[in-house]
């Protein structure tokens, strides 16, 4: 059956950098098997208690997966949703609908701007420190919604 489960997390890089961290926040509450969560995490989190700490490896394959170079293009400045300057490094959806995929520019050469559709973290294997906080039962409205509706399973609108 599967599990609600509520956790605070640091999330570090291959270096030890720390990309992100629900310290000091909200925890993360998930579904299982619902893809609210990496599903590298979300498989190793699966027998994990109340009141465990873990460090979790998850391999960028099970993680954001591989860097597609196809992914990377080349394209005219003129054509971006963007005005104003650019800088390397900055992200933008790349069109209009809410779906359009959210790109980075890591290349600016007159008129030509190279942006990279991949996830930041695509190609990189990550370390998860884990504290779980509570687990629980899903009730049978959350495994029909396809998630979690708060720690005591209220919360949900309509």
């Amino acid at each position: 059956m599967p599990r609600v489960v509520t956790f605070h997390y640091t999330l570090c890089d291959p270096s030890g950098r720390v990309i992100d961290t629900s310290a000091g926040g909200e925890p993360i509450t998930y579904l299982e098997g619902a893809g609210q969560i990496i599903d590298g995490l979300d498989q190793r989190l699966r027998a994990a208690e109340p009141g465990a700490r873990q460090k979790v490896q998850v391999p960028a394959a099970e993680a954001y997966g591989p860097r597609d170079l196809t992914q990377v293009r080349q394209v005219k400045r003129s054509v971006l949703p963007v005005d104003g300057e650019l800088k390397l490094g900055e992200q933008f959806q790349a069109g209009p609908d809410r779906s359009a995929p959210i790109v980075t520019v890591v290349a600016i050469d007159g008129d030509s701007v190279t942006l990279d559709a991949n996830h930041p973290l695509a190609g990189v294997d990550l370390t998860f420190e884990v504290e779980i906080l509570s687990a629980r039962s899903a009730t049978p409205e959350e495994l029909e919604h396809g998630h979690a509706h708060g720690a005591d399973g209220a919360g949900h609108c309509h």
